[in-house]
């Protein structure tokens, strides 16, 4: 299962209600920050959810919005957190402003507290456990190396407690084992094949967060039977002409790649300020049903839906 948490989810410019991109993925003890626009620290603390293990920041590109943030969040976690290091993931474009932001503006003249490893984004897994991995997957916007990112656990063989009693598998480390697809060799003498115990192959949930991106026709398959995906809504379709000016996508074509690709539920999010947040869904829910609309302090959890194959 994987949890967000949004901490900003307007467009370009903050307004009262809403703050720059932002948002938080968890899973189990790992944490993920993607993309940090202008004022993510007060909402980071304002959200409770603090600071603690708060060491991996994703960027989906390098636009002011999404990146200013940055400094400020570095200098409080670097001097009153305790961390080994920073990572930072973006494409390279990206890190370039990073880099100046980092070390000609936060740290100038100065030694960071900290390492912080600048790593550059390429197509592919850049994240991995034994539980999930996090895939980059290149989006068209404006300018190269914007990514969005796949959030995919790991599948599993559910453990069929019936089977165990039915063969009186004592609770222990022999069930534990077996859940881990080992032979085990019961106090009784006997061998227990893990087939005998484990249920079908069921695939783990998958989450899929796009950030700013001007065209759907080549994400189908990367969000292809995704659990929950966040995309941008910046534009609704009266404006079509102006999204497409600008390298962003309408509620109308965020429903339609929703529709396409078969995903469960679609999380609308980078709203301008210009619509109203109900004309906004309702031109969604007209091309697709499940859709609901982020809001700053917003927590969903991801898991794997009964609907996904």
């Amino acid at each position: 299962m994987f949890e967000i948490t949004f901490f900003g989810t307007s467009a370009s410019a903050p307004s009262i209600r809403r703050g720059l991109p932002s948002q938080l993925i968890k899973h189990e003890e790992h944490r993920f920050l993607i993309d940090c626009g202008e004022g993510t620290q007060r909402q980071i603390l304002k959200s409770g959810v603090g600071f603690k293990r708060l060491n991996k920041i994703l960027f989906t590109h390098g636009h002011l919005d999404h990146i200013l943030g940055l400094g400020g969040l570095l200098s409080t976690i670097l001097h009153w957190e305790s961390m080994d290091e920073i990572e930072i993931y973006a494409g390279g474009m990206a890190l370039e402003r990073i880099h100046d932001l980092i070390y000609k503006v936060t740290f100038r003249g100065t030694q960071e507290p900290l390492p912080i490893h600048l790593i550059e984004i390429q197509e592919g897994p850049i994240f991995q456990t034994d539980d999930f991995q996090i895939t980059a997957v290149p989006v068209s916007h404006r300018g190269t190396g914007c990514f969005g990112f796949v959030f995919d656990e790991n599948g599993k063989r559910p453990f069929l407690p019936e089977k165990a009693e039915e063969l009186q598998i004592p609770i222990g480390p022999w069930r534990k084992d077996l859940v881990m697809g080992k032979v085990v060799t019961l106090p009784d003498g006997r061998q227990i094949d893990p087939d005998l115990v484990l249920g079908e192959h069921r695939r783990g949930s998958k989450f899929v967060y796009i950030g700013d991106v001007g065209k759907t026709s080549n994400l189908i398959e990367t969000c292809r039977k995704a659990d929950t995906l966040v995309i941008e809504a910046t534009y609704m379709e009266n404006e079509k002409d102006m999204a497409k000016k600008f390298g962003h996508l309408t509620a109308m074509d965020a429903a339609k790649l929703a529709a396409e690709a078969g995903v469960h539920q679609l999380v609308l999010t980078h709203l301008s300020r210009r619509y109203r947040e109900k004309d906004v869904l309702q031109e969604a829910q007209s091309a697709f049903e499940n859709v609901t609309i982020a809001h700053d302090f917003d927590v969903l959890q991801v898991r794997r839906t009964e609907t996904s194959v």
